[in-house]
């Protein structure tokens, strides 16, 4: 029997033992590491926008922000009647409100998409290789002029059999077209729809890989989303989860799962009356892709309403009242990012974002300033929880729905700190911070 030299500490086993054991266990180690290197610690984006290729121009940011300042001007113009029609609590109705408004001015587009699918549709090739060319001309020309939303990229058309070759042209176009102009910006997402087998993302991991080896770019340096829309994606024909899978299949480029409310619901057969991202075969959906990408790197975004605050200011209110819940609920089940379909949807999103960041914003930082400091408090918090809180910090700092100066002045903590907490390990699927 061994002793310890420190207290004469009595220990049983042979170092020869405990060297096997590693040994047995680093394909284990290795593996974790390669599957699991956990979130990548850049900023994730609250929604994301949908315009079609043709309607992409330079203006498209700044439009949309207009279009929903001029709804809260119309509908809401002042705290009081926005909290009013939200139900928000009376002690954050104006900080909301006006930082809704500040959004909507400096940067009311986080993500955004230039769509060459579903709201493209088809039309004839030259149309296309020439929308494709512009929006590229566009991007390039919007990041230099700092106008760009901090995330933009293109939706080509899917891998299936029928649009495959159209899909990778528009693709090329658009990437080839950036490179001729100013080389591939932060920031850039390329989305990949209506995905079905694992052999779909290995062949658009494939392209990309081939794209990157004729420019001489560093290997992974392009990643994309795959979008959930079809019951395949979720369960394979022999029971499996496909998207975990998926995950697999793209070799490390997968950034975000994205689902699809209304392709994915009427593949179920639910009817159009009842498509909603609230239906239980989309919480399912939801469920299983969170747990597929936990801890891989790759985001979760919720799909959409396709309910427009549009008309009369009652149906307006009755629309913002559905989205606002929506956002609110997926956010509580940490589907932290999801779409918007028209510039009416921003002001909601942001003031259920913001609301629901400060609302839990002063009990977060004061359990991991506890935690920090080894305090004691009313919840024994472990390191998974403060992981967790200080994802929640900042994610509200990156939105704006948090300041600098309030994180350190409740939590006593820089944001390098909060950092430290929330991403211990680096690394990660391809991704752009901008």
């Amino acid at each position: 029997m061994a002793q310890g030299q420190q207290g004469r500490v009595a220990t049983s086993l042979a170092g020869a033992v405990i060297e096997e054991i590693g040994a047995s266990l680093a394909p284990v180690d290795a593996e974790l590491e390669r599957r699991y290197p956990g979130d990548p610690g850049t900023r994730q984006p609250v929604h994301t926008v949908y315009v079609p290729g043709d309607a992409f121009a330079a203006d498209t940011v700044r439009t949309w922000g207009d279009g929903a300042l001029a709804a809260l001007d119309e509908h809401a113009p002042d705290a009081a009647s926005f909290a009013a029609v939200l139900g928000l609590d009376d002690a954050l109705a104006e900080d909301v409100y006006e930082r809704v408004r500040a959004k909507l001015e400096r940067e009311p587009v986080e993500d955004l998409r230039v769509d060459f699918e579903d709201g493209y549709g088809s039309r004839p090739g030259a149309e296309e290789d020439e929308d494709a060319a512009r929006a590229a001309r566009t991007v390039a020309e919007t990041h230099a002029a700092g106008t760009a939303a901090p995330y933009t990229g293109i939706r080509a058309k899917c891998m299936e059999a029928g649009v495959r070759d159209r899909g990778i042209r528009t693709l090329d176009v658009f990437l080839t077209g950036l490179m001729e102009a100013s080389g591939l910006p932060a920031g850039l997402v390329l989305t990949l729809p209506k995905v079905t087998y694992p052999e779909q993302v290995a062949a658009m991991a494939r392209l990309l890989g081939a794209f990157e080896a004729t420019h001489g770019l560093a290997a992974g340096r392009i990643g994309f989303e795959i979008q959930i829309e079809t019951s395949q994606a979720i369960l394979a024909a022999d029971g499996t989860a496909t998207v975990a899978r998926m995950i697999q299949a793209a070799g490390g480029r997968a950034t975000g799962l994205h689902y699809g409310t209304f392709d994915y619901s009427a593949c179920l057969g639910v009817s159009a009356a009842h498509q909603a991202s609230d239906h239980p075969a989309a919480d399912h959906a939801k469920a299983v892709m969170q747990v597929a990408a936990a801890g891989t790197g790759v985001r979760l975004s919720d799909g959409s309403t396709n309910v427009l605050p549009v008309g009369p200011t009652a149906k307006v209110h009755d629309a913002w009242r559905l989205h606002y819940g929506l956002v609110r609920r997926a956010l509580a089940r940490a589907y932290y990012q999801g779409w918007d379909m028209h510039p009416g949807h921003l002001p909601t999103r942001y003031a259920a974002v913001f609301a629901f960041y400060r609302e839990g914003f002063e009990r977060a930082a004061g359990r991991l300033a506890r935690y920090a400091d080894r305090a004691a408090g009313d919840v024994m918090d472990e390191p998974a929880t403060a992981r967790a809180l200080a994802g929640h910090l900042l994610r509200g700092l990156d939105c704006g729905a948090l300041d600098g100066a309030e994180v350190a002045r409740a939590a006593g903590l820089t944001r390098a700190d909060l950092e430290s907490f929330a991403v211990p390990r680096r690394g990660g699927p391809a991704a752009s911070s901008p």
